[in-house]
């Protein structure tokens, strides 16, 4: 598979995203549906904690893609919906941390929502993996 960074402006790159990427020569598509901080079990986790639920919602996101064969380095598309635009915004370093230790800028959106579909949960994270 090879990635082509689209950029015709570099902002986001500081940021941790591209603001396009051309994908060539995969085989593989997933589709994630949105991960958020819910336990092995289906309970929603760390009611009013943001940066921790926004690290189980990575880790179930891993998860999925390790299911699927994949890692971090193979998603191209990060949608994150959070019902705390600036919380979010304070903890953005343990999303962003994640994927540049994996070598990975996915094209990205932030979405301000008013709620989730479990009421305690503040983030989930949406994504599209090619391999």
């Amino acid at each position: 598979m090879e990635r082509t960074a689209v950029n015709p402006v570099t902002w986001s790159v500081d940021m941790g995203f591209n603001q396009g990427e051309v994908v060539s020569g995969h085989t593989r598509t997933l589709y994630i549906s949105g991960q958020t901080a819910m336990s092995g079990e289906g309970k929603p986790q760390h009611d009013g904690d943001m940066a921790a639920q926004l690290t189980l919602s990575l880790d179930n996101l891993e998860a999925v893609l390790g299911e699927a064969g994949m890692t971090l380095a193979d998603l191209v598309r990060l949608n994150v919906y959070t019902t705390d635009v600036d919380l979010l915004l304070q903890h953005y370093g343990v999303l962003a941390a994640r994927l540049g230790a994996a070598g990975v800028a996915p094209t990205s959106t932030m979405l301000g929502v008013t709620r989730l579909a479990i009421p305690t949960l503040m983030v989930e994270l949406e994504g599209t993996a090619v391999a």
